[in-house]
This record gives structure tokens, C-alpha cells and sequence, in this order.
């Protein structure tokens, strides 16, 4: 009898379906985690990784509307209204009517902002770095190009 008791104690319980730490958005969010991390600590400035994405769309792309700039950014139009009120607040953008459209307005950098995404680019540009620094350069390469495909 003791030798029965003796083998179920050997016998490894079974895997579980779901294993939390095998799931892509488990480990994505750990990941985005340690991003957050880094923006945070790096940037060199009091802004969100939202405010910074909004700042930065606007220096590549020239003035917008809102509800463009989400789409450009991935916001949905609750999100970038609080993030260019407070952009706004801060004197880092504006608004204007849009020439083409006076129904519409399109959000801008001001001389304050544009200059302040001058200056961030590099510190965003590290923190990139850093966040894939345990990778080599083909496993970046891959991991960018399977991110995108994922979007």
C-alpha cells in the first residue's frame, strides 16, 4: 500500500489549458509594461506616452483634425480630446479653423511644441532602443515586422 501512495506523489499534476503566461496579450502587456517603464524614466518631460505619440503625429504630419489625429495615433475620440486639452493647456498645441472647411478645426504645434518634438525625438528614439536592446538586430527586424502583420 505505502508504494501506491509513494507513486501518486511522483505522477506531475496535468498542464492546465489556459497557462497565463503563455498568452500573447499577457506577454504584451509585460512587455508594454517594461516600454512604459523606460518612457517614463527617459523622455526627459512631463508627458504620457498618448501625449507624446499626439506631439510627435503632429511634427510628421502638419496640422489635422482630431478625430484624424486619433486614427493616426490609435485614439479613440474621447482619449485625443483629453490629450489635446491638456497639450493644449500646456501651450504645446493649438487650435484653428480648418480653410477648407470651417465646420472642422485642425489641432497644430506650437512654436512651443514643435520645438519640445525637437528636442524629444532623440530621448523617444533610446528609449525605442532600449526597449529592444535584448534582441539582435534580425530578431528587431522580425519582431517589427510581425507586430505590424499582427495590427
Amino acid at each position: 500500500m505505502a508504494r501506491s501512495v509513494t507513486a501518486k506523489k511522483n505522477v506531475k499534476p496535468a498542464k492546465p489549458p489556459y497557462v497565463l503566461d503563455e498568452q500573447v496579450g499577457f506577454i504584451l502587456r509585460q512587455v508594454w509594461q517594461r516600454h512604459s517603464s523606460i518612457f517614463a524614466r527617459d523622455i526627459g518631460t512631463n508627458l504620457t506616452p498618448t501625449q507624446w505619440a499626439a506631439l510627435s503625429k503632429l511634427a510628421e504630419t502638419g496640422p489635422c483634425s482630431q478625430n484624424q489625429l486619433g486614427r493616426l495615433t490609435a485614439m479613440d475620440v474621447a482619449t485625443i480630446k483629453g490629450v489635446i486639452d491638456r497639450l493644449t493647456a500646456r501651450g504645446l498645441t493649438e487650435t484653428s479653423q480648418d480653410p477648407d472647411d470651417g465646420r472642422r478645426l485642425l489641432v497644430s504645434l506650437t512654436r512651443a511644441g514643435q520645438q519640445l518634438a525637437e528636442k524629444l525625438a532623440p530621448n523617444a528614439l533610446a528609449i525605442t532602443r532600449e526597449t529592444l536592446a535584448p534582441l539582435d538586430a534580425k530578431e528587431r527586424e522580425l519582431l517589427m515586422a510581425l507586430l505590424n502583420k499582427l495590427r
